[in-house]
């Protein structure tokens, strides 16, 4: 993973696939870009995440400096902050395409 950019806040809301208690138990939302890259949205806000990514979107905080755990976990190849995610691609599913 690169570098985490001077300006991102040092915690991060991460959209995930299942409500979870513990965020060891957390499974992020990846997502594919159209040039076939694996991407990690991020949120530097609670209320933001859920303006993005609607109400019911599960989510576990982390962070900042922790997100090379996931990369460890599961590479990415780009990280967005702050992501609007339209209605009709909020759909569930590990894998969702950000257009």
């Amino acid at each position: 993973m690169h570098t985490i950019p001077k300006d991102y806040p040092p915690f991060l809301y991460i959209p995930c696939l299942e409500h979870v208690r513990e965020t060891a138990g957390a499974e992020a939302v990846y997502r594919t870009t159209k040039d076939g890259r694996t991407a990690l949205l991020v949120y530097s806000a609670l209320d933001r995440l859920h303006a993005c990514c609607g109400e019911d979107q599960p989510w576990f905080g982390l962070p900042t400096h922790e997100l090379q755990r996931l990369y460890d976990v599961r590479p990415f190849d780009v990280v967005y902050a702050d992501v609007y995610v339209p209605e009709e691609r909020r759909e569930p599913g590990p894998q969702r395409q950000v257009r």
